[in-house]
């Protein structure tokens, strides 16, 4: 009883300070083959250091005698908590380090608020090798034993939405020119929560080479991590980042892959969709509103009787129920869009993210929010102009038909990666913008009607079409 306790109080912890502990497996696995030639050339930092798995490993390579000599010349570590210096200390001291030069290495300090300077002025560059805190600025806000960290977003880091990048940002201000982050996947994949910060960040420093995980490394979070090398620029520029990566998928499948990162792009991964929505975009684009609110019942009611689904209210793994009365205006309205956008994966191959038809797969005619919108609920699109049942079912094919398209050919990377789960593939989330786009390419209000036959029955049968030849050249053409 009194270990599980423990590890609820740890979990909690983590949730607190943002902090995930590091193996020294994964130090030893993944880090120190690439640093090993280097040991004697750099002070090795950890700003953030927890137990001190991400430094104090090298000393297993020190020959004992001269692990102390060693550790006082070319080693700092630093942690916010007393509880994580007590046991990096004791950590320590177990490689034969002396209590008193221990003590004098390892400090207590907040390096989110700045970096400290005195390191500036050693003789040897710094090295940082570190697995930061991350909280996302969405969760700190709505927790309040998390409101502490608020400040670190004010002044110059307004915008940036995450404390890892806090972080990073603090190392590229203060001009460290080697980093060896572990930090969440989504730095390459998120969009809103990584693309201002991105966009500065690599004006200054460059992608030797990353390792990225698709199978649980943390104990308590589901969150990926990528575990990336990192060097600063010889000059400041906006270019395009490549760079070559191992990734580690379920199965004991590790796949090789050469990235990309385009500034035009925001430097996130999977541009080619991004391309794909940017440059066919159609002449004449439905017209994209999503969910039917409270406030929008209220300002319609009247006599006719509509089931929805609440989409704030889910109960025994369903959502509840519920009969709305309304006007004639927004019942035909609501008759006349059938369709919503799932945004998050589920996990099953029936459940990813893509459009879906209401009545079919949840039985009503309407998906109501009785609270605050979620971009991860089921939600309702509705279209300008209003178009006919039989075009938003050709319109559900063809947007599911690209989305899947693009998640094999880029094996997802497109998507914001939501969370580790037990499921067959990675869940992924599709951004109410990005999916909103990739309905602007559907080229309906364009065609003639010859043109739309033919467009439908590429959709029908299933055909990758580049949608501009193939509508130039009479053809069909992959993408």
């Amino acid at each position: 009883m009194v270990k599980s306790l423990d590890k609820n109080a740890l979990k909690a912890n983590r949730r607190k300070y943002g902090e995930h502990l590091t193996s020294k497996e994964l130090f030893l696995d993944f880090i120190f083959p690439e640093i090993k030639e280097d040991l004697n050339k750099h002070i090795w930092v950890d700003l953030y250091a927890g137990e001190g798995n991400l430094i104090l490993p090298m000393l297993d390579f020190i020959p004992r005698e001269n692990r102390e000599s060693f550790f006082r010349k070319h080693i700092y570590l630093f942690d916010t908590q007393a509880s994580m210096i007590k046991k990096c200390t004791e950590n320590t001291i177990k490689y034969g380090i002396s209590p008193k030069i221990a003590k004098s290495k390892i400090i207590l300090r907040d390096n989110l608020i700045n970096f400290p300077e005195f390191l500036k002025v050693e003789k040897l560059p710094l090295y940082h090798i570190t697995n930061p805190p991350y909280l996302y600025l969405g969760y700190i806000r709505k927790h309040e034993e998390t409101q502490g960290f608020l400040k670190y977003f004010e002044g110059d880091y307004k915008g940036y939405q995450d404390l890892y990048q806090i972080a990073m940002m603090n190392d590229l201000n203060s001009e460290i020119n080697n980093l060896i982050y572990i930090i969440p996947s989504n730095f390459l994949y998120g969009a809103s929560v990584s693309n201002k910060f991105r966009l500065n960040f690599f004006k200054r420093y460059d992608i030797m080479k990353m390792f990225l995980f698709e199978t649980k490394k943390f104990e308590f979070t589901g969150t990926n991590i990528c575990v990336g090398f990192f060097r600063k620029k010889q000059a400041k520029k906006l270019e395009i980042v490549k760079f070559n990566a191992l990734k580690y998928k379920k199965k004991n499948i590790c796949l090789q892959k050469t990235y990309e990162l385009k500034p035009e792009f925001n430097y996130r991964a999977g541009s080619e969709f991004l391309e794909f929505i940017e440059k066919y975009r159609s002449e004449q684009p439905l017209i994209v509103n999503y969910y039917l609110k409270k406030e929008d019942v209220k300002l319609n009611l009247g006599e006719n009787s509509i089931v929805a689904i609440d989409a704030n209210k889910y109960e025994n793994a369903k959502y509840k129920k519920i009969i709305l009365h309304i006007n004639d205006e927004l019942n035909q309205k609501i008759k006349n869009n059938i369709l919503y956008i799932r945004t998050v994966d589920t996990g099953s191959l029936e459940g990813r993210v893509g459009l879906g038809n209401i009545k079919d797969d949840f039985d009503a005619d309407a998906i109501y929010v009785s609270g605050n919108p979620y971009r991860t609920h089921p939600i309702q699109v509705f279209f300008e102009p209003e178009q006919d049942l039989g075009t938003q079912e050709l319109l559900k094919k063809y947007f599911n038909l690209l989305l899947e398209h693009f998640r094999e050919k880029l094996d997802s990377e497109f998507l914001t990666t939501y969370k580790y789960s037990d499921a067959e593939y990675i869940r992924k989330y599709l951004g109410l913008t990005q999916a909103r786009k990739l309905i602007e390419t559907f080229p309906w209000n364009e065609l003639s009607e010859r043109d739309r036959n033919e467009f439908s029955l590429m959709i029908q049968e299933g055909h990758i079409i580049d949608i501009k030849e193939c509508l130039r050249n009479n053809k069909k053409i992959s993408i």
